[in-house]
């Protein structure tokens, strides 16, 4: 019989921007597996009380916040109630984020505010949380923090707004995780960049129900283990990022695509 590995961090308290449903909720249910306890934000709620009652049946606590996190008064009552409820912060996913359907491909047809409502739900929503997080990772001298990207980060092929987005969340990440102070307090800060992940509920399973045939088409022809990912499979790999196994694992930006992107 093969030992399990023990990930090491039980008891850490973790919070996923956007838990409510696809990634987001299941890198919290991922960590709630691991004995963390959770608190997850969304905008709906019930997709708040279905995501609250799936962590719960893992055993962990599930601190659920409604909140929308482009606004900047949400965001901030958001964090008031985790300093109330909690008054720490060991783990920070910054799940949140979107845009890459926004808009049109033509880009003088596009709005200007699409391109700052883009970033601002990606980028300035993770620097907000971010800033947030530090003090109590900084007072704990340990911490994670992890910002769920897109392979669009890496490479072109999307819309402009989106990948400018992305970019810019893995150039945070690696930035941080290159001062001193912050490493030296045992604090890490990685991105995890997606490729297509099949989740219920949004574009993509749009595409398949409008064109089977030129949906199962394009998965054949573009990804190379003939299907989409899962949320979990992603969320297995930023439980591994927030462990104590993945002690030097700083500025990293980790491909989660079954190898669809065309970077290195």
């Amino acid at each position: 019989m093969s030992e399990q590995v023990n990930l090491g961090i039980e008891g850490k308290k973790a919070l996923i921007t956007g838990g409510t449903h696809g990634i987001g909720l299941a890198i919290a249910e991922a960590l709630a597996a691991e004995g963390c306890e959770v608190a997850i934000c969304g905008r709906n709620s019930d997709r708040l009380s279905i995501a609250t009652k799936a962590i719960a049946r893992s055993g962990a606590k599930c601190l659920a916040i409604k909140a929308d996190v482009t606004s900047k008064r949400e965001t901030e009552n958001a964090m008031r109630v985790i300093k109330r409820e909690w008054n720490d912060t060991n783990i920070l996913i910054n799940n949140v984020g979107g845009g890459g359907r926004w808009g049109s491909d033509s880009i003088e047809e596009t709005k200007e505010e699409v391109w700052s409502e883009v970033y601002d739900k990606n980028v300035l929503a993770a620097v907000r949380f971010t800033r947030f997080a530090l003090p109590y990772m900084r007072r704990g001298k340990w911490g994670r923090v992890v910002t769920i990207a897109s392979i669009f980060g890496k490479e072109g092929g999307g819309r402009p707004w989106f990948n400018m987005a992305k970019s810019a969340e893995i150039s945070m990440m690696k930035s941080l995780a290159m001062k001193p102070e912050l490493a030296r307090d045992r604090i890490t800060f990685n991105s995890v960049a997606p490729g297509n992940i099949m989740i219920p509920g949004t574009g993509w399973e749009a595409e398949k129900k409008r064109d089977p045939v030129a949906f199962r088409k394009m998965v054949r022809e573009k990804l190379p283990m003939g299907r989409m990912g899962s949320p979990r499979e992603v969320a297995n790999v930023v439980v591994f990022v927030c462990s104590m196994r993945a002690s030097l694992v700083n500025g990293a930006c980790f491909v989660v695509d079954g190898g669809e992107s065309r970077s290195f």
